[in-house]
């Protein structure tokens, strides 16, 4: 039970510093309800001020024992108030803004070894897979699964073969296009586990990429077999140049957490997992839009330009543009991030007194 004495003490505490109290909360209850831009001049001013006084009140409050009503209330305020001076106010239009600006180019940029791993497991497959059709044309069967052969195979003639690439029959548009539907399924899936599976010590998605760089290296033997090379590499180029990329930036970002895992450094592995996730989320999302990217161009482009140097221009010239941006943009915000902080502020921590 209180003293009188508490009591009193309680009081006096409260009625002396009452008056701030209700202005930070009247600030507070306005930006809540309207937006900080919506304060005065003098309140948004003001509300660090009153923020820090609230946080010191409450400091004391606890250290002297006061009413525990007091404590309750001070500790309520001040979280609000954190939140509204510290708490990111980033709007769905920014945080997509600083995404394709600098977030995207900085993870991609970051990861530079992981995507030359993940390129160079691929056409280490492809030309593995190529070497061997070349020798034995029944190793084939081995790579394409036979909903992604589509009827092609060793035996396929050289007419059936270019029949699916520029759909020259009546018909064939559907076929081609359930054809293309499928390879977009399959690579996304392929995009998706290379990703996911990446945590486990990176080992399933180097298989992954292996076995992705297989198919093609096994679909290019059969085709330079028939004289039909170029026009296969026209007929990839217009949306694989995009969609093999994304699939190396998934892996990549598997690569990350993989890589965390194994090797965390001076970090705990939870620590040094929990900061790769940062670059992995994001070259999961640049992959997801890629993909989106080459599924147009899948399935429209592909389909109304048959000219093999075209679809080599555009193809190549998509991912140009791909890779100019990814080069090319965020320099100046990752020169920033990465230049060591001389003066950093200590005041931007919520006291653990008030926590």
């Amino acid at each position: 039970m209180k003293t009188t004495g508490e009591t009193i003490r309680s009081s006096r505490f409260r009625m002396e510093r009452e008056g701030d109290w209700l202005r930070l909360q009247g600030i507070l209850d306005q930006a809540e309800r309207r937006g900080m831009k919506s304060l005065a001049f003098e309140d948004a001013r003001d509300l660090v001020t009153l923020y820090r006084q609230a946080v010191n009140a409450l400091s004391v409050a606890r250290e002297i024992s006061l009413d525990s009503a007091i404590v309750t209330y001070l500790e309520s305020l001040s979280a609000r108030a954190y939140l509204l001076v510290y708490a990111p106010r980033a709007s769905v239009r920014g945080g997509v803004s600083r995404f394709f600006l600098a977030g995207a180019p900085l993870a991609f940029r970051r990861s530079g070894l992981e995507l030359v791993i993940a390129f160079a497991l691929m056409v280490l497959g492809g030309v593995a897979a190529f070497a061997l059709i070349r020798t034995d044309p029944t190793w084939f069967y081995a790579f394409v699964p036979e909903g992604l052969a589509a009827g092609r195979g060793p035996q396929a003639s050289a007419d059936a073969l270019r029949r699916v690439i520029y759909d020259s029959e009546p018909g064939a548009l559907d076929q081609l296009g359930a054809f293309a539907t499928y390879l977009f399924s399959h690579n996304t899936r392929v995009a998706i586990f290379s990703f996911v599976l990446g945590i486990i010590a990176c080992i399933p998605s180097a298989l992954l990429m292996l076995y992705n760089g297989s198919i093609i290296g096994a679909l290019a033997a059969i085709y330079v077999e028939k004289d039909l090379g170029l026009d296969l590499f026209a007929w990839l180029s217009i949306h694989g140049v995009t969609e093999l990329s994304a699939i190396a930036v998934a892996t990549a970002g598997g690569f990350r957490l993989g890589r965390a895992v194994l090797f965390p450094a001076e970090k705990t592995r939870k620590a040094a997992l929990s900061d790769a996730a940062h670059d992995a989320v994001k070259l999961a999302v640049l992959a997801a839009l890629m993909l989106l990217a080459a599924g147009l161009l899948e399935g429209f482009a592909r389909q109304l330009i048959t000219a093999p140097m075209w679809r080599i221009v555009i193809g190549w010239g998509i991912g140009a543009l791909w890779f100019t941006w990814l080069l090319g943009a965020g320099r100046q915000e990752g020169a920033i991030r990465n230049r060591p902080a001389v003066d950093a502020s200590t005041d931007n921590a919520f006291p653990e007194s008030a926590s």
